[in-house]
């Protein structure tokens, strides 16, 4: 059958992008490595959202086991008053603080998250994944978790003479208790296999090394229940026990795109991409797919290790007195600074150090004087010469020097988008900011006040300076995931917004094709995107 000429091509299904970072502990409030894990989230949701992938972006609090009951009853509050307050006090106003655009936030708490947990144990019980036995290890309630061998410590100086944690250094709790037991050594084979077949399940390459050396040393079953206390979801076929806090935590991925509720949405989300710290990389790379494999659901996607941030040579800690709420940052050099400070200075998936030093160069050098000065001398010299209006380009004054530039913001287009598929987000902005670089090169040495001089060089000026409209249209789209609001401010005071639409809606992956931004489009006045900090910073914090 010939066919149907009138027939409408199919459409091609966006591709789905379902992220998480970790629940976070609502024992304390956050510090800015919390925040760390959020922004790198964000960055990666807002880009793939933005090149129309199907994206869901999930973040929330964990707020069930011994650590939050023990904060509670130190604070006087029930442990649910407790968690209801950090999270309106200090969880929420978080992704506010450092601009984060989740879609969902789930609260272990939840109904929603209750229910799944329940209908996820009651299946591998019945399924024979489940089993009743007794317990004795050395237990961490800052980690809530039996320790490993490996991460057991003879203590020192106030702790000589006790075992603590290899983490936290502080001392460990004998516990014996009657527990129920997941059978986790029944999956260490296909784990390996795992491993094996799909090396980029686990990264970066130094924590799937970590995980596969872990699992090869042989894995034991895992405790999932405990009778010692009462908060947390009760096992469903046993109300004297509650789910063990790691069990319950890492099925807030499933339960909050609908496992055992909504199939649809389970099935469109499902598997997810897991942005985690080093930390609780076994939890996630050991633990989840084992309790997923045992339910018969697909293993994540990913999970992505990132480090830690350091101060003073430490992992930042509340306990160590290193932690640094991110409005110590925000407060004076906003959210945008936040974020490129943190996704730009460190090599995302290694440990990096935090320095207010740093932070202040960086700002001062690479966002005020090389993003923030390119876009208000173009915008200036636009109002100038050209009424505010962006210039018409012309083939007879192109040069050698345009083509460059078209074919640099192609490429660090696609070498960005390359990165961030690789999760190597510093290395995305790196590439991007090569165009930063080059532009302000060009405007140095083209000298567009000089042309304008010369009215036989009006179209060679026009020529010009639309090349740095159309590059900073380029950068506005690719820097929008990493800083939302000077490069929706930009986008405004190019004209682009009236020309082309809404910035979240340019597909960021086509944002290196030259010759969006249309000949003439009217522009706005555009405020100082990153004002001059003068006063010392830090010193309070330091």
């Amino acid at each position: 059958m010939a066919p149907d000429p009138q027939a409408q091509p199919a459409q091609a299904q966006p591709s789905s992008f379902f992220l998480t970072t970790p629940i976070f502990y609502v024992n304390d409030a956050p510090h800015i490595g919390h925040a760390y894990t959020e922004v790198a989230a964000d960055v990666l949701a807002r880009w793939h959202r933005q090149a129309g992938d199907d994206s869901w972006f999930l973040t929330g609090t964990d707020e069930h086991g011994q650590k939050i009951l023990r904060t509670a009853t130190a604070n006087g509050v029930a442990p649910q008053e407790w968690a209801d307050r950090l999270v309106e006090s200090a969880w929420k106003p978080l992704l506010d603080t450092i601009d984060i655009s989740n879609d969902d936030f789930i609260r272990t708490t939840d109904a929603r998250h209750e229910t799944g947990v329940a209908k996820f144990l009651q299946k591998l019980h019945d399924d024979g994944h489940v089993y009743a036995g007794e317990f004795e290890a050395l237990y961490c309630v800052g980690c809530e978790e039996f320790k490993p061998k490996s991460e057991i410590v003879d203590g020192t100086g106030a702790f000589a003479g006790e075992k603590v944690c290899a983490i936290h250094s502080k001392p460990l709790e004998l516990l014996q208790e009657k527990n129920y037991f997941f059978k986790m050594s029944a999956f260490q084979d296909r784990l390996l296999a795992l491993y094996e077949e799909r090396p980029d399940f686990v990264q970066p390459a130094s924590a799937r090394n970590e995980v596969v050396a872990f699992v090869q040393q042989g894995l034991e079953d895992l405790s999932i229940s405990r009778t010692s206390f009462d908060w947390g979801i009760p096992i469903p076929w046993d109300s004297s026990h509650v789910t063990y806090v790691w069990f319950d935590a890492l099925l807030n991925y499933v339960t909050a795109i609908g496992y055992g509720e909504d199939p649809e949405q389970f099935a469109r989300r499902w598997p997810a991409t897991h942005i985690v710290g080093k930390d609780i990389l076994r939890f996630h790379a050991v633990i989840w797919p084992a309790m997923l494999m045992a339910a018969g659901l697909e293993v994540p996607e990913h999970v992505f290790a990132h480090g830690w941030l350091l101060v003073g040579g430490e992992k930042m800690s509340k306990s160590k007195l290193t932690g640094i709420a991110p409005q110590e940052i925000t407060d004076t050099f906003g959210s945008d600074a936040f974020r490129y400070y943190f996704m730009r200075a460190i090599s995302f998936g290694h440990d990096g150090s935090f320095s207010w030093e740093d932070l202040a160069a960086r700002y001062q050098a690479e966002l005020a004087n090389g993003f923030g000065n390119l876009a208000s001398r173009a915008l200036a010299m636009n109002r100038k010469y050209f009424d505010g209006r962006v210039p018409q380009a012309s083939a007879d004054a192109d040069t050698a020097a345009e083509a460059q530039i078209r074919e640099l913001a192609a490429s660090v287009a696609a070498r960005a988008d390359e990165r961030i598929e690789a999760f190597a987000i510093h290395e995305a902005i790196a590439a991007v900011w090569e165009l930063v670089d080059a532009l302000n090169g060009y405007i140095t040495e083209q000298e567009p006040w000089a042309l304008a001089k010369d009215p036989a060089q009006r179209e060679r000026l026009a020529t010009v300076l639309y090349t740095v409209s159309e590059g900073l249209r380029a950068l506005a789209v690719l820097l929008a995931p990493v800083i939302p609001q000077a490069t929706a401010k930009l986008w405004t005071a190019l004209g682009a917004e009236a020309a082309l639409g809404a910035l979240s809606e340019q597909p960021i992956r086509e944002a290196g094709a030259w010759g969006g931004l249309p000949a003439g489009a009217e522009q706005q006045p555009l405020a100082v995107l990153f004002p001059r900090i003068e006063a010392e910073v830090g010193a309070d914090s330091r």
